[in-house]
C-alpha cells in the first residue's frame, strides 16, 4: 500500500518539515476513531436487545429507553466524528500556511530552469495533496486499525461468521491492489500528458497574437492534440480497468452481505445463535468491511495524492535553499563580476566564459555586442536571477544570488527586454505591489521615467487597470511603466536590458534623462542596448562577443576601438 509509506525517507524540504507534526494529529485522530468505532457497537447491541428482549417481553418502556440511549450514543459518536474532521481540516490549513509560500517561491526557481510543467502544476498538486490528505480518504485510513475490533466480536458470536467476514475483507483488499496495479501505468501516462498539454496551451495563449498573425493555430493545434490524445487514450484504458474492478468489488461486497445474512439464518436454524443476532451480524460485518470499502473508493485519489507529493518534493528539492535571515544594509552600488561562467541546463557550450569586470558606485556601464553574445544572460546574473556555474556577482561584496530576494529587491531595479506588467493598476505595478510604498514615491518614479504625463492622460490615471500582462497599454507604454517600476525609490543598482527597444525619440530622450538623474543621485546603472544613443551618459563600456569580454574601459576609448577592431581581446588602458 504505497500511500501508507509515501512519507518514509523523504528529503528535508518545507513540506517534509510541515508534515513532521502529523504524528501528533494522527494520534489524536486515531483516538477519536477508536471512541467512535467503539460507540458504533451500540447499534448491533440495540438490534439484539430489541429482538431478544423487547419483542419477547412486549415492553414499550424498554423499547423507548433503549432507543433514547442508542440515539444519545450516536449523537456523541457524530460529535466525535465532527471533531476529528475539524482536526484534520485545521491541520490541512496549517499545512498549507507552512508550505504554500515556499511552493510559490519555488515556482520561480522552476521558471528560470525552464520547467513549465512544474510551474503550471505545483499549486494544483499542493491543493490536491492537502484536500486528500485531510479528507475522506484519510478518515478511512484512520478507521482501518479498528477492523479487528469488529472481527473479534464476530468471531465471539460465531467463528464461521468471523472467518467469512475476514475472507471477504481480504478479497476486497486484494482486488483493490490489483485495480491499482492495472491502472497505475495508464494513469501516470495520462497525467503526464495532461500536464504537458496544459503547459503547451498556456504557452500558446501567452503568444496568441503571434499564433493568429502567422496562422500557426492548425500546426500548434496538431501538436497540442498529440498530448491530448495520449491523455484521453491512456485515461480511457485506466477507466476501463478501473470500472471492471469496481464492478467486481461491488459484486463481492453485495455478495458478502447476502452471505452474512444466509449464515446468520443458518446458525439460527441450527440453534447456535439467538434470533436477535441476525441483524447484529449483518451490521457488524458491514462495519468491519466499511473502511476497506472506503479505501477501495478512495484508492485512486490516494494514489493521486502520492503522485502530487512526489512532484512537490521534486520541485522543493530542486529549489534553492532559503537565504540567511540576516538583513544587510543598503548597498552603495559597487558591483563586481568575478570569473563568470554560465550555461543553461543541458547545453554543451558556455554562454558566458570568464567574464570579469567591476563598476564603482554612481557609474554608468554600457554593455553592447552582437546578438547571442550573452548580454541578457549577463543581466540576469547581475540581478541574481540565475546562478553562475563558476564565479560570483557581488554587490558591495555580497553574493547577489544568495541575498534575500525581498530584501535585495528593495535596492535594485531591473527592466528586462520583454516588459511584463501584472493584472492591477498602474500604481500597483510601479509600486511593485508593495504596501509600504507611498503615492509620492510612485509619482516620483513615474516622473523620473518620464511617464507621469502619459499616465495622467489614461482613463483613471494611476488607478487605470492595465489588464492581464498590461494588455490595455501599448508596448512602449508598458516599457516606460516598467522603467518607472525599476527606478522606484532610487535603487542602488539599476540594470536595463534593451530599455529603448520599443521607445520613440521622445521616450528615448526621457530614458536618457532618467539615467542622468539616477547617476546624479549615486545609483549604479547597467545599460544593455544595440542603440548607442543611450550610452551618452555611460562612464564605461563593456563589449561582449561569443560570451567573452572583448573590450572594457572608458566609453570614448572603447568607442574609438570599435571603429577599428583590435586583433585580440584585451582591456583598454585605464580600465578597472
Amino acid at each position: 500500500m504505497k500511500f501508507l509509506t509515501f512519507l518514509a525517507n523523504q528529503p528535508d524540504t518545507a513540506l517534509t518539515r510541515a508534515l513532521a507534526d502529523v504524528k501528533k494529529v494522527a494520534g489524536a485522530a486515531f483516538a477519536f476513531s477508536l471512541v467512535s468505532n467503539v460507540l458504533y457497537l451500540a447499534l448491533p447491541l440495540y438490534t439484539y436487545q430489541v429482538y431478544g428482549r423487547v419483542m419477547v417481553s412486549q415492553s414499550q418502556a424498554t423499547l423507548w429507553v433503549l432507543t433514547a440511549v442508542t440515539a444519545f450514543v450516536f449523537a456523541i459518536s457524530g460529535l466525535i466524528d465532527d471533531v476529528r474532521a475539524r482536526l484534520l481540516i485545521n491541520y490541512g490549513v496549517a499545512l498549507d500556511q507552512r508550505t504554500s509560500g515556499r511552493v510559490f517561491a519555488s515556482l520561480f526557481d522552476a521558471a528560470v530552469r525552464g520547467e513549465a510543467s512544474a510551474r503550471t502544476q505545483a499549486l494544483r498538486d499542493l491543493d490536491q495533496f492537502r484536500q486528500i490528505f485531510t479528507g475522506v480518504g484519510a478518515a478511512a485510513v484512520f478507521d482501518l486499525p479498528w477492523i479487528p475490533v469488529f472481527l473479534i466480536v464476530l468471531f465471539i458470536i460465531d467463528p464461521l461468521v468471523g472467518a467469512v467476514t475476514l475472507a471477504g475483507a481480504a478479497v476486497l483488499l486484494v482486488l483493490a491492489i490489483l485495480q491499482h496495479r492495472a491502472t497505475q501505468g495508464a494513469m501516470r501516462d495520462a497525467n503526464e500528458a495532461a500536464i504537458k498539454s496544459y503547459a503547451f496551451t498556456d504557452a500558446a495563449l501567452r503568444n496568441g497574437e503571434v499564433v493568429r498573425a502567422m496562422g500557426m493555430l492548425p500546426t500548434l493545434g496538431a501538436a497540442w492534440a498529440r498530448h491530448r490524445h495520449v491523455t484521453i487514450e491512456r485515461g480511457a484504458v485506466a477507466a476501463e480497468y478501473s470500472n471492471a474492478y469496481t464492478d467486481l468489488i461491488k459484486f463481492v461486497r453485495m455478495g458478502m452481505q447476502v452471505l452474512i445474512i444466509a449464515l446468520g439464518a443458518y446458525l439460527i436454524l441450527k440453534g447456535k445463535i439467538h434470533t436477535g443476532m441476525l441483524f447484529a451480524n449483518m451490521i457488524l460485518a458491514s462495519r468491519a468491511l466499511q473502511p476497506i470499502e472506503k479505501i477501495v473508493g478512495a484508492w485512486e485519489p490516494l494514489n493521486n495524492m502520492v503522485r502530487a507529493h512526489e512532484r512537490l518534493q521534486n520541485l522543493l528539492t530542486k529549489a534553492e535553499p532559503a537565504p540567511s535571515g540576516t538583513q544587510l544594509p543598503r548597498p552603495s552600488g559597487k558591483l563586481s563580476a568575478e570569473g563568470l561562467n554560465y550555461a543553461p541546463m543541458g547545453a554543451n557550450r558556455l554562454i558566458l566564459s570568464g567574464v570579469t569586470f567591476s563598476v564603482e558606485p554612481g557609474e554608468v556601464l554600457g554593455v553592447l555586442g552582437p546578438s547571442g553574445a550573452g548580454k541578457s544572460t549577463l543581466a540576469r546574473l547581475l540581478v541574481g536571477i540565475w546562478k553562475p556555474l563558476q564565479g560570483v556577482v557581488r554587490l558591495d561584496g555580497a553574493d547577489v544570488f544568495t541575498w534575500d530576494r525581498a530584501d535585495f529587491g528593495r535596492y535594485i531595479g531591473y527592466l528586462p527586454q520583454d516588459t511584463e506588467l501584472f493584472a492591477g493598476t498602474v500604481r500597483d505595478n510601479i509600486a511593485r505591489f508593495r504596501d509600504d510604498v507611498t503615492d509620492d514615491q510612485v509619482v516620483a518614479a513615474a516622473r523620473l521615467a518620464g511617464v507621469h504625463d502619459i499616465i495622467l492622460r489614461m482613463p483613471k490615471g494611476y488607478d487605470t487597470d492595465v489588464g492581464e500582462g498590461g494588455v490595455v497599454l501599448s508596448v512602449g507604454q508598458r516599457q516606460r511603466v516598467g522603467l518607472a517600476r525599476a527606478v522606484l525609490a532610487q535603487p542602488a543598482l539599476v540594470v536595463l536590458d534593451e530599455p529603448n527597444a520599443n521607445l520613440d525619440a521622445e521616450g528615448e530622450d526621457a530614458l536618457v534623462k532618467a539615467i542622468d538623474a539616477l547617476k546624479a543621485e549615486g545609483s549604479t546603472v547597467i545599460i544593455i542596448s544595440h542603440r548607442p544613443g543611450v550610452f551618452r551618459s555611460a562612464d564605461r563600456l563593456l563589449v561582449l562577443r561569443d560570451g567573452r569580454v572583448e573590450l572594457f574601459g572608458p566609453r570614448d576609448q572603447v568607442m574609438a576601438r570599435l571603429v577599428k577592431p583590435a586583433p585580440e581581446p584585451r582591456a583598454v588602458e585605464g580600465s578597472r
